[in-house]
């Protein structure tokens, strides 16, 4: 009963640090307190680097980058750090933090639920992976959105191509149904975009 009551009071920790580190929505905290001009208002009413570029442009796109690629990475190393050291589960650590981060980022509790799509966040969890995950899902994210444009249709595609890459490098059970969960999560967020993609009317990146 003790190990039990302490693994599901790291799991808790670690799950409670990692949601409140991802409500942390950059898009939001800058177009909010910053801009003075919620991101939420204008364009898909998404706040996630997409939206955020398209309505306030390059000038601050950068802080959105590395604010919630940073606070997924965070979140990504502690979950492995803390459960890897006590439970035994480095990678399936990382994981978890990285889908609570991911959670917290889409439905900040502070901003009314309403957050981003994750795939920044994503990004960073798949960078703490191992190097063949972060290669291939990130190669393939590039050359689709180079090729076609569409943010979202790079971000599914890597989502799916995560819990692939993850059974083909650690062949591990656990780590994949963790890593399904988090694509699930990226591929759900963009159920919108999925179904204007197959009618022929997402919108397309514009580069500049």
């Amino acid at each position: 009963m003790t190990v039990v009551l302490s693994t599901v009071l790291l799991l808790a920790l670690v799950a409670g640090f990692t949601y409140l580190l991802g409500c942390c929505n950059s898009a939001l905290i800058i177009s909010k307190y910053i801009l003075h001009d919620d991101v939420r208002n204008h364009g898909s009413g998404n706040a996630g680097l997409t939206n955020f570029y398209r309505v306030f442009g390059k000038g601050k796109v950068v802080w959105v980058i590395l604010v919630d690629l940073a606070k997924a990475m965070i979140s990504t190393w502690l979950g492995g750090f803390v459960l890897g050291h006590f439970l035994g589960w480095p990678v399936a650590g990382k994981l978890i933090g990285g889908i609570f981060c991911i959670l917290g980022h889409s439905f900040p509790a502070m901003f009314g639920f309403r957050g981003g799509k994750g795939v920044l966040c994503g990004a960073g969890v798949i960078l703490m992976m191992d190097w063949r995950i972060a290669v291939t899902c990130l190669g393939v994210f590039v050359v689709l959105v180079a090729a076609t444009r569409m943010v979202s249709l790079g971000s599914m595609v890597a989502a799916v191509l995560f819990p692939i890459t993850c059974w083909l490098v650690y062949r591990d059970l656990f780590v994949v149904v963790l890593a399904c969960i988090a694509g699930v999560l990226i591929v759900w967020r963009h159920k919108e975009n999925a179904k204007r993609i197959a009618k022929g009317e997402e919108n397309k990146l514009e580069f500049k």
